[in-house]
């Protein structure tokens, strides 16, 4: 027991694990040369299950390390008054600390090779701080971590912020959804925000809301949306002027990116669902079909007014054509009839009988024209004259009608044929009747 406890305590004894002859090296008054030589012995003389050298184990490792590069073995420098054994001290040579140097200074300057996609803008940071951008795409270097660093940024890809919902129309966030238009009511909006990223330094360094660009993009659209709403009445906002909304709630969204310059530019924003509140819909839609029978009742009417008016406007003005016609005609007839009556006035005042009997046989040959005629001889005796003049020339009218189609197909016949024969008025016949009516009219007296 007496020995174990011995070697515990004598663990950091140099000359720990030697032979006990040479005692246990404190308070030891042998030379320095002799200690050397007990140690070598020792390694011969050690017992097969004492622990293994330390310093010996040291030695054989900077052996090995000098091998490797090439160097030469040395020892520690050893004062006069040093205990126990010296430290050997490992000497490398200078091609092999060189090669090293050089290929470690490679793989530092490697790592600042980097390759840029297309569509990519690189930051290069120098130490956290902002020295330029890289647009060429492709191999780039830049410094190695952590002198200098580079943040790509994706220029090119079309990204998306949800207001009100989030993936479908259904997943509604009622808290962003809902807005109140100018007429105090209520509308459910959901949003849809396509934006790019043109400026890679501000959106790097002015951009520092958490939740990313979706959270800014989705707070700024929410709140130019909700002014714009305020503005308008919830039939403008549903039905009658839903496309400019969106695009004044787009215009008012960029707005408020470039005051805080954030790099980002808004492409275009979206309408995707646009309805009262579910808990009025019904009666909402009620509503809205009343507005739209009513709308279609007054187009009907319009149609109906739009048809009939045209026409009777037409109707009014050739009536009014007519009329001023039959004014026009009706003064230039008058005006006419004067001017004859005052040329016939004048010549009547020239041969006052020859007027008046030249108007007289105008007026009977007006008046005979048009009428049958009956001459009666009052000078016959009582024989009555009958001559259908009206009838005759009736007559010879049919019958030249009738000889021109003859004629077509017996030119010489029609031609030589003989006209119809006259009745004779004063045949005995017609004598006997006059006789017998003129006896019953005296008889009648």
């Amino acid at each position: 027991m007496r020995a174990f406890l011995r070697r515990v305590f004598s663990l950091n004894d140099p000359g720990w694990g030697r032979n006990s002859s040479q005692g246990s090296g404190q308070g030891s008054n042998q030379p320095q040369n002799d200690r050397d030589d007990g140690g070598r012995d020792e390694r011969r003389s050690r017992r097969p299950d004492s622990p293994p050298d330390l310093d010996e184990l040291w030695r054989d490792f900077n052996r090995k390390l000098n091998q490797v590069f090439r160097g030469g073995r040395g020892q520690g420098p050893r004062g006069p008054s040093s205990s126990g054994p010296s430290m050997p001290t490992p000497s490398f040579g200078k091609g092999g600390l060189g090669a090293l140097a050089a290929v470690l200074l490679a793989l530092w300057l490697g790592s600042g090779i980097y390759i840029l996609p297309e569509g990519h803008v690189a930051a290069i940071l120098q130490f956290g701080e902002f020295r330029q951008l890289n647009e060429s795409p492709g191999l780039s270097w830049r410094m190695p971590y952590p002198v200098q660093q580079a943040e790509l940024v994706n220029t090119q890809q079309l990204r998306q912020a949800e207001v009100g919902y989030r993936g479908n129309v259904k997943n509604k966030v009622l808290k962003e959804a809902l807005m109140l238009s100018q007429d105090q009511s209520i509308v459910d909006l959901q949003i849809a925000v396509q934006y790019r990223i043109s400026d890679a330094r501000s959106y790097l360094f002015n951009n520092q809301l958490s939740g990313g660009p979706d959270n800014l993009i989705r707070q700024a659209a929410e709140t130019a949306t909700r002014e714009v709403v305020g503005t308008k009445t919830i039939d403008q906002v549903l039905y009658e002027e839903k496309e400019a909304v969106a695009k004044a709630a787009r215009q008012q969204t960029q707005n408020i990116l470039n005051r805080y310059k954030v790099g980002i530019t808004i492409v275009d924003l979206n309408v995707q669902q646009a309805q009262p509140p579910e808990q009025v819909q019904a009666a909402f839609e009620d509503a809205n079909k009343a507005a739209q029978d009513r709308e279609r009742l007054i187009n009907e009417g319009m149609a109906y007014a739009n048809d009939v008016i045209p026409k009777a406007r037409g109707a009014a003005a050739r009536l009014m054509q007519e009329a001023e016609g039959y004014r026009q005609s009706t003064i230039a007839t008058a005006e006419g009839d004067a001017s004859r009556f005052k040329q016939v006035l004048v010549e009547y005042s020239k041969a006052p009988q020859v007027t008046r009997d030249r108007m007289y046989l105008e007026v009977m040959q007006q008046v005979f024209a048009n009428n049958a005629k009956v001459f009666v001889d009052s000078k016959a005796g009582g024989n009555l004259l009958y001559l259908p003049l009206d009838k005759l020339i009736q007559q010879s009218g049919t019958d030249s009608s009738a000889g021109a189609a003859n004629k077509t197909t017996n030119g010489e016949l029609s031609s030589q044929s003989p006209a119809p024969a006259v009745p004779r008025v004063g045949s005995e016949e017609s004598r006997g009747r006059g006789s017998a009516r003129m006896r019953e009219r005296e008889s009648g007296r």
